[in-house]
């Protein structure tokens, strides 16, 4: 948790409050059953539906493009496979014709979107849970009243616990220059204009430029994103404020058919919590072919229930053949996650997960680890970064299945969180996202069976303490 000291009185009674009455008010919720899942029962029966900015293909074109995509990865069963799957699972079909650029870094990111976001000429949706006023969020502050003051339409979303820390002047500031603000269910209920779910949370990161354009990932706005972790220069020894360590993190661009799929989440985001629809601006124009990627959007909402990203990840698991390298900031997930990945594992399947070494919530790093042993013995590969502060949640599949977003491998994101994902079937990504695993494995230490057996009693402890919370964690 980050220093609170300057915050005013009300403001840390807020915050104090708001875990006891999330206890007292919220009903504990569950995850479905869904070990159909894991039963690897998914070869297409026909071929899956896929959309392009034309509408949708028929199935002779269907097939021609799954098997351009499968002369690169491999046998045509495993891609076969992974499409079955994303079908089964959403019901929606996936969205051809897509660019996706890899943005491995925080700087990066943040360059991308301000290059965008300079470029808008129609709108501007941000999304986001942590909008910091620090220098990064107030250059990115500035840009959007700079592009308000043009002319261009401007909505931004916060989540109030997110920007708890962050003055409210820091956006009635954009108020008063025009731009549409959105506090996510504020802590306070009086301020509250739908409903009140003090436990549900807009963990989501979303950019949307002129309907054109879409950003996802883990990439909040704050200045823990201003250095890159991958320049030595920028590397110290690990600190003990977590506040000024660098932070490593995974976003993506998309530009193509699906950026409409990324736009209509923002938007129901915004009547969900509003009652009313968000006006002028055009914001579905007409999308073109941009490059040759499958995309799915994967919205999760605790109060549709749809579970959307869990069971994308159940399956994934289920479905890999080769391997499966994951990275997540936050390890609190339940028995089915962990069983997807001991079963990938003990069939043969190359299960990698990263983790971080340190983290800005020191009680989610003992939860994450109480889980080491059991994946250990099961055959799965654990390791931790070094140094900076791991705050990706990625993971590929097969040389073919990519996905990027905010949500955690914990029951928080599950249950209790808006998220955002963005699935790709894409081999060139694919191999990038590989790449880009295999640069943190450099710099990431693992952690052996025999080595984690011998920690102390009270790391043990304090493992076994944590995963009695992991519900609110």
């Amino acid at each position: 948790m980050r220093a609170l000291k300057n915050l005013p009185a009300a403001r840390l009674l807020e915050l104090v409050l708001a875990p006891l009455l999330a206890f007292m008010l919220t009903s504990c919720a569950s995850l479905p059953n869904v070990s159909y899942l894991r039963d690897r029962q998914l070869a297409p029966q026909a071929d899956p539906t896929i959309v392009t900015a034309r509408g949708e293909l028929p199935d002779g074109r269907v097939q021609a493009l799954l098997d351009r995509m499968a002369a690169k990865v491999g046998p045509t069963s495993i891609l076969d496979r992974h499409v079955a799957a994303e079908e089964a699972i959403n019901g929606r079909p996936l969205v051809a014709g897509n660019k996706v650029t890899l943005l491995s870094d925080g700087p990066v990111t943040m360059r991308a979107m301000m290059a965008a976001i300079r470029g808008a000429r129609d709108h501007v949706n941000l999304e986001t849970y942590i909008f910091e006023d620090d220098e990064v969020g107030r250059a990115l502050a500035d840009l959007l009243i700079e592009k308000r003051k043009a002319g261009v339409k401007v909505n931004v979303i916060y989540d109030s616990v997110g920007t708890l820390e962050t003055p409210r002047a820091f956006f009635d500031r954009m108020r008063a220059a025009g731009i549409e603000a959105l506090e996510f269910n504020p802590v306070n209920p009086l301020n509250a204009p739908r409903g009140w779910d003090i436990n549900e949370r807009d963990h989501r990161k979303l950019l949307v430029v002129d309907g054109r354009i879409a950003f996802t990932g883990g990439v909040n706005i704050s200045r823990v994103y201003g250095k890159s972790s991958f320049l030595r220069s920028n590397r110290q020894a690990t600190p003990n404020n977590p506040k000024e360590a660098v932070w490593r993190d995974t976003h993506m661009q998309i530009e193509g058919p699906a950026v409409a799929e990324f736009q209509r989440l923002f938007l129901d985001t915004w009547r969900r919590k509003t009652g009313e629809a968000l006006t002028g601006a055009q914001y579905f124009p007409p999308l073109q072919h941009q490059g040759d990627a499958l995309v799915r959007a994967i919205g999760s909402t605790p109060d549709k229930e749809d579970f959307g990203a869990y069971k994308t990840y159940i399956s994934a698991l289920a479905n890999a053949d080769k391997y499966a390298h994951l990275t997540t900031a936050y390890f609190v997930p339940d028995d089915q996650i962990v069983q997807a990945m001991k079963d990938a594992a003990q069939r043969g399947v190359d299960v990698r997960i990263i983790f971080p070494s340190i983290t800005d919530v020191g009680i989610i790093l003992y939860a994450g680890r109480s889980f080491y042993q059991e994946l250990l013995d099961a055959g799965v590969r654990v390791y931790e970064r070094k140094a900076e502060l791991l705050h990706a949640k990625t993971a590929v599949i097969d040389g073919v299945w990519s996905t990027i977003g905010s949500t955690n491998l914990d029951m928080r994101s599950f249950l209790h969180n808006d998220e955002i994902n963005a699935v790709v079937l894409n081999v060139n990504f694919a191999t990038q996202m590989e790449e880009l695993f295999q640069r943190d494995l450099t710099e990431s230490r693992e952690i052996k069976a025999e080595e984690w057996r011998k920690r102390g009693a009270g790391e043990r402890f304090k493992e076994w303490a944590t995963r009695l919370l992991d519900y609110w964690l």
